[in-house]
């Protein structure tokens, strides 16, 4: 069974700080493949809110999860997502995956974050300058779920 760590977050979190840990808990281990996503800077950014469907959110990152996992042959997985307000350069997201072969690993990451980019429980909404503005997945984040055949 693999060890899984999913955790939604309304405070800022250092990555650094989970992925030691999250590597140490899974001895034996031939691979580890995080991605971790920041607020971008840049083009006006002010600040990202993320607001979310609390009922579903953690109950369907957990889904998420366990569909990875059966997936992939995986020894753990971490992911670790914010909510609320975020200023450029904190990140958004941690998703991690331990595995004995590279492979799974990355792709483990790969899948959970082309869900978590256009299928999951999230408004997004940047300020800049001019005011706030919605954010929505792009056409390319659709079809890179749609890869995975879901």
């Amino acid at each position: 069974m693999a060890m899984r760590d999913v955790r939604l977050l309304t405070e800022p979190f250092n990555p650094g700080t989970l992925i030691g840990p999250f590597t140490q808990a899974n001895p034996g281990l031939g691979g580890v493949c995080t991605f971790v996503g920041e607020v971008r800077s840049g083009e006006g950014v002010e600040a990202l809110e993320l607001s979310h469907y609390e009922p579903l959110t953690l109950p369907g990152m957990h889904a998420l999860a366990d569909r990875a996992i059966a997936r992939f042959d995986l020894m753990g997985l971490l992911m670790v997502h914010r909510v609320g307000m975020m200023r450029p350069g904190e990140p958004i997201v941690c998703v991690s995956a331990a595995s004995r072969h590279r492979r799974d690993a990355i792709g483990a990451v790969d899948f959970t974050m082309d869900h978590l980019k256009s299928a999951a429980w999230f408004w997004k909404r940047e300020k800049r300058a001019d005011g706030w503005h919605w954010i929505e997945p792009r056409p390319q984040d659709h079809a890179d779920r749609e890869r995975w055949g879901n």
